[in-house]
């Protein structure tokens, strides 16, 4: 025969047994709960009781509103009617405070040393001829910190060549009318282009293709500078032997001009092209591959070898495009704006990049893939500029800050972008909600 007990008996059983707990008892039965009054039940036991059928009536409020129970309602009117502990929803009782929460970014505290400013071009009132002038550098964080200042925006120079040469035929057709003609071309890239500045290469001096002299390059050098009023560069041939003597002659037919000289780099005679630039006042684009030890080098042999100021240096530390290696040009670049920031004066100089090396990628112009198993491509009318594009990008996020280029609409794009992030460009409402569906 079933018994029944009350629990006040089991608690009184417990304290005549100077019992405090119980490990590893289950007590099985029904419980009949007298929710009129305590009945002398110990306090902290009602309490306890109190809490558990508490919990279980708000999951199984919770249950009804699932269910589609107006739950709510039912407490409304419990309140109304004045039942003890039945709270209207809008009491104090049931209302609770967001703790307040502030949004901050900030420079890292170990971002000391902001970047050396670099000033590209020379007005009249510099001894120039240039219309304008461009200033990189100043940074004092990575890129685009919304509360950290980024003084000067990044900059497109468009690439020139004093002679026809082998481009996909997406870069090709924008230039055939002016192939022939570095001047033309230089114009062209400015008045419909809108290049921040023009980068001249001379690569019609290498030995190997027409070993055109210095003096002939230096001339088309002045014709560049007659033609556009905008900054500047100065490339050679990438011939070790030749590039030095080449650019000594460019130098002095752009003294005073400050032009970009590029590029001085350990496996050729630096210190020539260190002179060349300090004693015509321009600024030397310090070339290394990949190799942050290398930048280091470098850089400190053409400040205290060859006296070059500081604010006469920029860094190329090599773009490997999309498809070439450009997470390894990224992480380098990275690393070294970081060490920069963080007090490595060998590093403290803005950078630049090679984008138009994107072009080198066989994705970026061959119709299609060479592997018949591969999936079609697309049009690489597209896929060229996107490669610049993504390149540039990417370098961007890393601290470059300008960017050699070729294709119209990769300049355009990314201009774009990065002047959106920098803030001098508003950026433009996207309605995405027919994202499915939508064009590009």
């Amino acid at each position: 025969m079933a018994k029944k007990t009350k629990l006040t008996d089991i608690a009184s059983i417990f304290k005549d047994l100077n019992i405090e707990s119980l490990d590893g008892v289950t007590i099985e039965g029904d419980i009949e709960l007298n929710i009129t009054g305590s009945g002398g039940l110990n306090p902290a036991l009602a309490y306890a009781l109190g809490q558990e059928i508490s919990q279980i009536s708000l999951h199984m409020a919770n249950i009804g509103r699932i269910l589609g129970y107006p739950v709510d309602q039912l407490f409304a009117q419990g309140a109304g009617m004045g039942i003890p502990g039945v709270p209207t929803p809008t009491s104090k009782a049931t209302m609770q405070e967001l703790l307040s929460a502030k949004f901050e970014v900030s420079k890292v505290k170990n971002w000391t040393n902001p970047i050396q400013e670099v000033t590209l071009g020379a007005t009249s009132a510099d001894g120039g001829s240039r219309k304008s002038t461009v200033t990189l550098g100043g940074e004092n964080a990575l890129p685009y910190y919304f509360d950290a200042e980024m003084p000067h925006r990044n900059y497109i120079t468009m690439d020139v060549f004093d002679m026809p040469i082998g481009m996909a035929k997406a870069v090709k057709s924008n230039y055939e009318d002016v192939i022939n003609d570095p001047a033309e071309w230089a114009k062209k890239v400015v008045r419909d282009f809108n290049a921040d500045m023009v980068t001249i290469h001379l690569i019609s001096t290498d030995p190997l293709i027409k070993d055109t002299s210095a003096r002939d390059a230096a001339k088309v050098v002045e014709d560049v500078l007659q033609a556009v009023d905008v900054p500047i560069v100065i490339g050679g041939s990438g011939n070790p032997q030749k590039d030095p003597e080449v650019l000594e002659k460019a130098a002095e037919a752009a003294s005073g001009e400050r032009v970009l000289l590029a590029s001085a780099s350990l496996n050729l005679d630096y210190e020539r092209i260190a002179k060349a630039a300090v004693d015509n006042g321009h600024v030397v684009l310090s070339w290394t591959q990949l190799e942050i030890n290398a930048q280091k080098e470098l850089n400190r042999k053409l400040m205290k070898q060859c006296n070059v100021p500081r604010d006469s240096i920029i860094m190329d530390p090599t773009t490997a495009a999309l498809g070439y290696g450009l997470d390894y040009a990224y992480t380098n670049m990275e690393r070294i704006r970081l060490a920069g920031l963080m007090g490595d004066d060998e590093l403290t100089f803005p950078m630049s990049s090679g984008t138009t090396n994107a072009w080198g990628a066989r994705e970026a112009w061959m119709v299609s893939s060479p592997l018949p198993q591969d999936s079609e491509w697309g049009p690489r009318e597209y896929r060229g500029p996107i490669w610049e594009i993504i390149t540039g990008l990417a370098l961007s996020l890393a601290g470059n800050d300008l960017f050699m280029m070729m294709h119209p609409t990769s300049v355009q794009v990314l201009k774009e972008i990065t002047q959106t992030l920098y803030g001098s460009i508003e950026s433009k409402p996207v309605d995405i909600s027919n994202w499915i569906g939508a064009e590009v």
